[in-house]
């Protein structure tokens, strides 16, 4: 037998004793979770998925409050419910276009959320206008078109004002309200809603335990805090929304 073929013997014997020894010890492994792979951009980890369980329900008359059902028009004139938005998780804002004062600020925090959530088919938004006279779909349509609104789940909607002033405050409890001594005429709350892929509506919890049911909307990362001293909280807003996404 010639030497080449001593040492391709040679060879497979390692193999074959490699495959003996360690084969199975990497299958033990795969086995009990010790070795993963991330299948997806929506998959954080492991110890993400559980955290939403701090993310408390908002107790209400008749159990944990969610979202109450409408049916609106969207900027692109599409007739949009909220069975639209069942199994994802988004934001609620009630504003309107020709606001000068806090619905810009507002707006360019939550583009800056869609960005980084760019990638994730069940994050939305939905923006009631409570102006709806003046923000047609068209209004509407230019003004996403400004901001740089290119998440297909991100709905600005407009309709029958009684039931959006009806869902913004009876529904959300997100103060609207027409006022023609203020500046722009219409006055509101600057506050976030956060919903969960099943239409409950969700929050952190306070230093003292309680939910803080809304997040502040208008200040920005940037600005740390506001003009009152308290702290910012798209930060814990965009945290909230990943915690969300894994439950």
């Amino acid at each position: 037998m010639k030497k080449t073929n001593y040492s391709y013997i040679g060879i497979a014997f390692i193999i074959l004793v490699f495959g003996i020894i360690f084969i199975p010890r990497i299958v033990d492994r795969i086995t009990k979770g010790d070795i993963t792979r991330q299948e997806s951009r929506s998959d954080y980890s492991e110890d993400n998925k559980t955290e939403a369980l701090d993310l408390v329900f908002i107790p209400g008359s008749e159990g944990d409050r969610t979202v109450p059902e409408f049916s609106f028009t969207d900027h692109n004139g599409n007739t949009i419910t909220n069975k639209d938005y069942e199994g994802k998780v988004y934001v609620i804002e009630f504003f309107f276009t020709t606001c000068p004062t806090i619905c810009p600020r507002m707006n360019r925090n939550l583009v800056k959320i869609q960005s980084e959530f760019n990638d994730f088919e069940d994050f939305g938004v939905a923006s009631f206008t409570i102006n709806p006279d003046y923000d047609t779909p068209e209004v509407l349509k230019a003004y996403a078109d400004n901001y740089g609104i290119i998440n297909p789940n991100w709905h600005l909607m407009t309709g029958d004002k009684d039931a959006i002033y009806e869902l913004a405050n009876e529904g959300f409890y997100i103060y609207a309200a027409e006022n023609k001594d203020v500046e722009g005429g219409f006055e509101h709350s600057g506050n976030f809603a956060l919903i969960d892929k099943n239409g409950f509506i969700r929050s952190r919890k306070d230093k003292s335990g309680n939910p803080i049911i809304y997040y502040e909307g208008i200040t920005s990362e940037e600005e740390q805090v506001n003009d009152e001293g308290q702290k910012e909280q798209i930060s814990a807003l965009k945290e909230d929304i990943k915690k969300l996404l894994n439950e």
